[in-house]
């Protein structure tokens, strides 16, 4: 067994039911715990574009939540979704969609740790996540330091290479006429990406979330607005297509009809395994940008937080769903019995005259571009806590170093690595949020209702020695 065939059968185990339980199991705990916070997804929703100047922190909460964003919707949300249809049937689309419904309470929980427990560095920036929740909140800074060595290195392949690759593939698909114009289109994309992300960064979480505020909200209404435009030349299906959808998700299906045949386990395990992927709720990523945000108390960021899962899963993936779906039922010369979510999204999208191709394209490069950007903070963060302010100049240089690697290599063992890797930071991540659950659903009891604006009047400590870092 070569390799890439040891990693790959580690990740199918990692992303099975172990880690579907593990994530799934929180979202419903945290759930109850927090008194279904979804319910104010809307107060959310109105708070993510309020401005707290006054209030400690390093960027606005909007600033935060697009630059969390950037890093979560991505491939997952169209590639992910049409490989979730290919392996599971059109039922995994609503169990991506209840998926996201309860990953929000996480992203809230995890989110409320990240702030609560964060702290100073010397010259002021705000430094939270995973890492100090762990270590001031449980005393485990060993569990800690694991986390940040899984987050740094794991970003640099799913944050960093693999979608740098993605870009690359997509413009050599729609523009390579032959093999010297692709490897010419390669090494040219490759620069540009460089160059792009290079700019993107070179200011640090400030300049990310900037680009972030103006790139996030474009590439979303676009590819929304599209997939409407799509769903609106659907409409004579659409009856047929939520139908197939919710009956799909709850019983057994025969192969047939553009779709392969599925059972209800087949269709809830890959649709919650891809739910669970898009949004990360849970794996601890979005809380280390949230950390930095200006917020008077640890609620009001949290709620802003778990927008990011609502808009990733249960509208972005919903609508994607719903397109494919669609797409499939309207065309039946469609097959997505292949398994090959890839090549299923592209059929679907292609049969919309004008439009399916271009919001196809502009989605995948937009969104896999953005990734780039907030994975790179996250797994800075993870660096500095790691090794002191000093290795920010060698992340970066890693960084852009792994972009332009990733736009010419082969990445199927980087890529299987890095999911790998992806899936046990989340278990660091979960303990540290189940373990102060009670905490959580304090700090929730605590900022309720009218007392949502109140200031939290906790010292935030300074840590003297985060220039240095933990080694």
């Amino acid at each position: 067994m070569n390799l890439n065939s040891i990693t790959e059968t580690i990740d199918k185990l990692l992303w099975g039911w172990p880690q579907i339980i593990l994530l799934l199991g929180t979202h419903l705990f945290m759930s109850f715990r927090t008194g279904f916070i979804q319910k104010d997804i809307f107060k959310a929703i109105r708070l993510s574009v309020k401005k707290d100047p006054d209030a400690p922190g390093d960027v606005s909460q909007f600033g935060a939540l697009t630059t969390a964003l950037a890093s979560t919707v991505g491939t997952a949300n169209i590639i992910g979704v049409g490989t979730a249809i290919a392996l599971g049937g059109p039922g995994a689309v609503l169990w991506i969609w209840f998926t996201g419904l309860f990953g929000i309470a996480t992203k809230y929980a995890e989110t409320i740790i990240a702030i609560k427990y964060r702290v100073r560095s010397e010259d002021g920036t705000m430094l939270g996540g995973a890492m100090y929740a762990l270590d001031r909140g449980l005393n485990m800074k060993w569990l800690g330091i694991i986390f940040a060595i899984l987050a740094s290195v794991c970003g640099l392949g799913i944050g960093c290479s693999v979608p740098a690759n993605a870009v690359v593939s997509i413009i050599k698909t729609n523009f390579a006429s032959d093999e010297s114009s692709a490897k010419t289109i390669t090494y040219v994309t490759a620069v540009i990406l460089c160059t792009l992300v290079g700019v993107a960064i070179i200011g640090g979480v400030k300049s990310i979330t900037k680009v972030s505020e103006k790139l996030v909200p474009f590439m979303a209404i676009f590819y929304v607005l599209g997939c409407l435009t799509i769903l609106v030349l659907n409409a004579d299906v659409m009856g047929e297509t939520i139908y197939t959808i919710v009956s799909s998700a709850f019983t057994a299906r025969a192969a047939g009809g553009g779709f392969i045949g599925s059972t209800i386990t087949t269709a809830c395990r890959y649709g919650i395994a891809r739910g669970l992927f898009s949004n990360e709720s849970g794996m601890g990523s979005a809380p280390l940008v949230a950390a930095a945000a200006q917020t008077r108390n640890p609620k009001r960021q949290a709620l802003v937080s778990m927008t990011g899962t609502f808009w990733d899963t249960v509208v972005v993936c919903l609508m994607t769903g719903l397109v494919l779906v669609s797409c499939i039922i309207k065309h039946p010369f469609i097959d997505s019995t292949s398994g090959n979510g890839s090549e299923l999204t592209s059929q679907a999208f292609s049969t919309i005259p004008v439009v399916g191709n271009p919001i196809l394209v502009v989605g995948l490069i937009t969104f896999t571009f953005s990734t780039m950007l907030g994975w790179y903070y996250y797994g800075e963060r993870c660096a500095v806590y790691l090794f002191g302010e000093k290795v920010i100049l060698v992340y970066k240089i890693i960084w852009i170093s792994g972009i332009f690697i990733g736009s010419i290599a082969e990445l199927k063992i980087i890529w299987n690595i890095a999911d790998i890797l992806n899936g046990l930071m989340t278990i660091p991540n979960i303990i540290a949020v189940l373990l102060l659950s009670n905490i959580i659903a304090a700090e929730t009891r605590k900022y309720a209702g009218e007392h949502i604006d109140d200031k939290d009047e906790s010292v935030i400590p300074v840590i003297n020695n985060s220039r240095k870092g933990v080694f």
